[in-house]
């Protein structure tokens, strides 16, 4: 167990420090990567995304329609841009589409 401080301190510092101790931030940016492209990308992506897996820096996502995944291809370096924008840091440097 971590030792008890016995000064106020805000919830969300003790929640960075219960995530660093426990090594967790890999883990969530996973799942935040996954809700950001959710979000960013709408229903109409959404329908044709069979799995989205980071890997060290690299996003994979698995698409169904090939016609699709040639149109995101035009746009990658946006796409980045705009989902480590979403997650407020830098977490993707690569983003292959299958």
């Amino acid at each position: 167990m971590s030792k008890r401080n016995n000064e106020h301190s805000p919830i969300s510092d003790l929640l960075k420090e219960f995530v660093d101790t426990n090594n967790l931030q890999q883990g969530l940016d996973k799942v935040n990567v996954r809700n950001a492209w959710e979000n960013m990308m709408g229903n109409g992506v959404n329908n044709y995304t069979t799995n989205i897996v980071l890997k060290q820096d690299t996003l994979y996502v698995q698409l169904s329609s090939s016609v699709l995944r040639e149109e995101l291809s035009y746009g990658k370096e946006k796409i980045i841009a705009m989902l480590n924008e979403s997650l407020g840091k830098d977490v993707i440097k690569k983003l292959v589409l299958r």
